[in-house]
């Protein structure tokens, strides 16, 4: 029930700020869906290091998903991930994809040059777009409150916000999950004209 039946594409964005219950909100709708579910895990394990806060949100994120859940961390590879899922053989072909999240990502790849960050979201998108099952796409909003003070925190923002543009255009269904209470953008919204 993830919104996508008679849609051309099978893109559903949740968005939001940090403990706003966005991932929460994508796995409600990856539950009421009821197709398998392959849940891609975009950050650092958690299983080691000394971020414990960090160690503590991700055995949260796993004790909460259903045991029937396949779950994989891609780290880095979520296009890795994505690919092998376009092969009809691949196990989980015809399972809902949970991405959670594109901000763990996209910090994975700060370091490429704006060529190489700009083809590797050309390719994301474009594998998104293929036929299949849907995917339920976590987004982090950043920019809500103060300039990052640094180089590479303004990096961060400012690829997240126009990679996130860039997929609302095509998402079938989206939402604002703020607070605690999701919103659904696209019945309450309005695109901004491109410049």
């Amino acid at each position: 029930m993830v919104g996508v039946e008679g849609s051309a594409s099978r893109l559903v964005m949740v968005c939001g700020p940090s403990r706003g219950g966005k991932s929460r909100w994508a796995e409600h709708l990856a539950h009421q869906d009821g197709r398998p579910v392959l849940y891609l895990a975009t950050g650092s394990p958690g299983d080691g290091g000394s971020d414990l806060a960090w160690q503590r949100r991700v055995e949260a994120h796993r004790l909460r998903r259903p045991g029937a859940w396949t779950c994989q961390e891609t780290g880095p590879d979520l296009q890795g991930a994505l690919d092998a899922r376009l092969h009809s053989e691949h196990p989980q072909a015809d399972h809902l994809l949970l991405v959670d999240s594109l901000g763990s990502w996209l910090a994975w790849h700060l370091d490429d040059s704006d060529s190489h960050w700009r083809q590797r979201c050309d390719r994301l998108l474009t594998t998104l777009l293929q036929p299949g099952p849907p995917v339920v796409l976590v987004v982090e909003e950043t920019g809500w409150g103060v300039v990052p003070p640094t180089a590479i925190g303004g990096l961060f923002r400012d690829r997240l916000g126009a990679l996130q543009q860039q997929l609302m255009r095509h998402a079938a269904v989206a939402w604002l999950v703020v607070g605690g209470r999701a919103l659904d953008l696209l019945q309450i919204s309005q695109p901004v004209p491109e410049p």
